[in-house]
């Protein structure tokens, strides 16, 4: 996972480091930084010995700013389809890995980037970090995904105040409201967001992309076939060696030892 111009990428202890890497432009979201993060995402889901992610930004003042506006203010109609969905689909891709994937928001967060932070399964917010989805004031609306993800984890009366207004809130308000999972100090946000990724890839590795692909299923399925699916997978569980290892450990009072099969 070399090679990158706008992002990097860096891999220890079985989790990945992903950072959008323009900090001259407060880490903005051009169409190639896009396309690189498209690009580490697959890599990460693909890569055997990385078992979870962080997304994070560099630089201490932004996360990722918002979408490049000296490149969006050239679009035309079917640029800004095009544009949208190419977003939309890098990010749905995150959204959708069988790995736990943390966003760890040590600034901005703001448009395209508060988007980014939203496709991640939990985010870990430095004290100093603020969110907005101000794209209202420039004439147009989230594109990434932010109409859609927003109201599922706030409720769509908070969403809606922020996607209307365009304003920022603060880490505090954001945890009140629950768009994060919890908040850090700026000096001790990735060492956080490390211990949190390390808690949870403790666990069952089957169990924990299952996990995740049964929530994912929920938010769009009935609650009948959500429920099917919940037991079909419960199900297949029962067929993993990791599902023997575990409860075998719990009686032997003892830590699991997971493979993965």
């Amino acid at each position: 996972m070399t090679g990158f111009q706008y992002i990097t990428v860096e891999s220890a202890e079985a989790i990945a480091t992903i950072a959008v890497n323009r900090p001259d432009k407060l880490n903005a979201l051009n169409a190639a930084t896009i396309e690189e993060l498209d690009a580490a995402f697959r890599a990460v889901a693909a890569d055997e010995t990385v078992l979870a992610a962080i997304v994070t930004g560099t630089g201490a003042k932004a996360f990722v700013a918002g979408a490049d506006i000296a490149e969006l203010s050239k679009m035309g109609p079917l640029d800004g389809i095009a544009v949208s969905r190419r977003g939309q689909t890098a990010f749905r891709f995150l959204e959708t890995m069988r790995k736990p994937v943390i966003a760890a928001v040590n600034g901005f967060a703001l448009g395209g980037g508060l988007e980014l932070a939203l496709a991640c399964h939990l985010r870990v917010a430095s004290s100093r970090a603020k969110f907005g989805l101000p794209e209202v004031k420039l004439g147009i609306i989230p594109g990434y995904g932010g109409t859609l993800r927003l109201p599922r984890i706030v409720g769509r009366g908070r969403a809606l105040e922020l996607i209307l207004t365009g304003e920022m809130i603060d880490a505090q308000e954001a945890w009140r409201i629950g768009l994060v999972n919890r908040i850090s100090e700026p000096d001790a946000l990735m060492e956080d967001a490390r211990a949190l990724v390390k808690r949870i890839i403790a666990n069952g590795p089957v169990a924990l992309a299952l996990a995740l692909e049964s929530v994912d299923n929920a938010e769009n399925a009935a609650p009948e076939p959500a429920l099917r699916l919940e037991s079909d997978l419960f199900g297949l569980l029962a067929s993993t060696s990791d599902m023997r290892e575990g409860m075998q450990a719990f009686l032997e009072k003892r830590a699991a030892r997971f493979e993965g099969r």
